[in-house]
């Protein structure tokens, strides 16, 4: 069984969760935030800690935003999304169980003490912005590093703040690259 409180957005999200791991979890009725729901989540903070796992689309980053002001302190499990989309719908209710054992594998701590590891100039490097494929990259990087997809600024952002390791870095780089066609030009 998983300690900490698992946090997602409905109940949909709560039966995958259940299917793919033992916790307890709670989910947060979408931006509808309730009291009560609150005072669980603090409650569940205070005694055993959150893991946040919001949906991969701007509704399930706003809700992550609101929860990390909250509780500066929570866990964090990314799911990509390709990984959690169907039919074109996008939500941690669609994810398979592996998807969803493999994202809460990969759980990331917020650091308070920002690192400055990472600059633009490793996101020029590496091709992760200002490029055609950059968003493509950020995608596949986020997906092995656990960090999830968001844009560029938001992306060095979560290098900075998520204890990503240059060798970390580095490592993925290389299996991205491995796995993108070394004949195409990414310029």
């Amino acid at each position: 069984m998983i300690q900490e409180v698992i946090i997602v957005e409905g109940k949909q999200d709560i039966a995958a969760v259940s299917r793919a791991v033992e916790a307890d979890i709670i989910a947060t009725n979408g931006f509808n935030l309730k009291p009560y729901t609150m005072q669980q989540i603090d409650k569940a903070y205070q005694t055993r800690g959150i893991i946040i796992l919001t949906d991969p689309d701007s509704a399930g980053e706003r809700i992550r935003k609101i929860l990390t002001n909250k509780f500066p302190k929570a866990k964090h499990a990314f799911m990509p999304r390709e990984w959690a989309t169907q039919n074109d719908d996008i939500g941690i209710e669609n994810a398979s169980v592996q998807a969803i054992k493999t994202a809460l594998s990969k759980v990331r701590y917020r650091e308070w003490n920002v690192s400055q590891e990472f600059s633009h100039k490793d996101m020029m490097n590496n091709r992760l912005t200002g490029t055609q494929y950059a968003a493509d990259r950020r995608e596949q990087l986020g997906r092995i590093l656990g960090i999830g997809y968001t844009n560029a600024k938001q992306f060095l952002q979560r290098l900075n703040h998520y204890g990503i390791t240059r060798r970390d870095f580095e490592q993925a780089l290389d299996e991205v690259n491995r796995s993108n066609d070394t004949t195409v030009d990414c310029q």
